[in-house]
Order: C-alpha cells, then structure tokens, then sequence
C-alpha cells in the first residue's frame, strides 16, 4: 500500500473512534470535515518516509505516528481560523470549521483532535511499549511549550518575536515531530533526524509566507495577506521575494544534506526533493529556485 493510502486508511479509522455511538452528533460531523479531504498531507507522508528510510519494522507504530502528527496538524488549523486568531472564512477551498458549525464547535473540534491524535498513538504504538513512551514524548514536545505549536500560536501574542524562533514553533514543531517519530516508530535513534524536520518546517513556513503575499485565494484554498493585514512575521516581506525565494532554495538544500545515514538514504533523498517541490503554488514553482 502506498503512502497516500495508508495515511488515509489509517486517519479515517481514528476518526471513525470518534463518531462511535454515544458522540454528540455534530461534533462527530465537524471532526471528519476538519480532516477530510486533506491536503497534501506533507508532514504524515515525511513521517512513514523516515521510517520507511530506517526500515519500518513496525508499520503499526509508523502509521500511528503519521496519524498523530496529521490530527495534530488538522487540530491547528481549526483553532488557527478562529476569529479571535486569523479569523479565516476558508480553509482547504471550503469554509472553515467555525463557519460551518459555528465558534463553540470549532474550539471543541480542534481540542478534540489533540486528544484524538494521542488516542490514535496509543492504540497503534500499544505492541512496542518502548517506542510509544518515547513516541508520545516527542509528539507532545511538538505540541506545547516552549517551542510546539501552541507555543508558535502564542508568539502572535506577544509585542516581538523572532521570525526564526516563530517559524520554529508554529511550523518547524510538527515536521520535526515527524522525522523524530518516523525514526522512533521504526526503532531508530529519533534526536539525530530532528535537524531534518526543522530545515523542513522552516522552508514550509517560508513558502507559506510567499504564498500568503504573492498567491490568490482561489489557488492557496484559504484567504491571502493575512500577514500584513494582522502584522504578523513573514519572510517574504522582511527579505523581499527574491531574498524569501532564496531562503527556500538554501532549506530545500540543506535538508537533503542532513539526511543521517540510514538503509534507505537515497530513497528518501529523492522523496525529500519531491515533496519540496509541493511547498509552492504552481504560479510559484521555479526549478531554479529547488535546484
């Protein structure tokens, strides 16, 4: 079975936990609109890559894993078109959660979520009781604070923040998460592949950022120039589009270097240049800027 699939065999059945008999009806309902249909789905498919890379003895684990990090993900999303946040009418080329069920259902949808990702980790990491006390360690550092999502979230709040040490918690918390777990669920060491998600999340943040200045709606799935209208930090209009464009190129470049030794080094060499190449817009993709 190939990555895609797995990824949403596996979502579909954690959220199906969900909807068991007894779960507020519409609640349930907003839960699978929140997850399905995705998109890309970059952090889970990096996720079962690192594993794959590291032999993926456990698929049972890796899918997990890649499970959590992409509930995880979802869970940020519901809470980050929140009025009080962004509030971002669509998400996803639809409207967002608390559009269609309204604010309360949103908050308890993305809350839901989180626990829902740790739920998932739990059920499928259960046979490897070693990796999933090392698993849930490292998913839930991705998650608080000081330097998780939660943590990214509340840089918004604050009177400055770094751009590097915001990109770092808001986005590079989950790609991290995703290479350190993909690593951890197939019994690898999971610290020496933590430069990898970071180099990752960093560049997705900074392709994010020039999508959000120079992209329309119709082709992100969800409202551009949010940045500059709430003054938040972004790349593109710090350092310019080529000065952004470059950073990317710099990311992208470096992440294939930090790859560590593994069985399937080149393979997942490949799958990284590949799902680079996703950051970006068609309106935006350049071969020489991934070179």
């Amino acid at each position: 079975m190939d990555a895609g699939r797995r990824i949403e065999r596996v979502l579909d059945m954690a959220v199906a936990h969900a909807e068991a008999p007894g779960a507020p009806p519409r609640l349930a309902e907003a839960i699978r609109y929140a997850v399905f249909p995705g998109g890309h789905r970059i952090r889970p498919r990096l996720c079962l890559a690192v594993a794959a890379a590291c032999g993926d003895d456990d698929p049972a684990s890796s899918d997990a894993a890649a499970a959590a990090i992409e509930l995880l993900h979802c869970a940020s999303l519901v809470h980050d078109d929140l009025p009080c946040f962004d509030d971002a009418p669509m998400r996803r080329q639809k409207p967002s959660v608390h559009v269609a069920y309204g604010e309360p259902l949103a908050v308890l949808t993305g809350d839901a979520l989180i626990v829902l990702a740790f739920e998932t980790l739990a059920r499928g990491a259960a046979r490897q009781p070693e990796r999933l006390a090392s698993l849930v360690g490292l998913v839930a550092r991705a998650v608080g604070s000081p330097a998780g999502i939660v943590a990214g979230q509340a840089w918004e709040s604050e009177p400055e923040v770094a751009l590097s040490n915001y990109q770092q918690a808001k986005t590079g918390a989950l790609f991290a998460a995703a290479t350190v777990t993909g690593a951890a669920a197939a019994g690898a060491p999971s610290l020496p592949w933590r430069l990898l998600g970071e180099c990752l999340g960093e560049a997705y943040q900074v392709a994010d950022d020039l999508r959000d200045v120079a992209c329309r709606q119709e082709e992100i799935g969800k409202p551009a120039g949010r940045d500059a209208t709430l003054g938040r930090p972004n790349a593109a209009l710090l350092l310019g589009m080529g000065g952004a464009l470059e950073r990317l190129k710099r990311l992208a470049r470096e992440a294939i270097e930090v790859i560590p030794a593994c069985p399937g080094a080149d393979a997942l060499r490949a799958e990284i240049a590949a799902q680079t190449r996703l950051f970006l817009p068609a309106s935006l993709q350049r071969e020489e800027m991934l070179a």
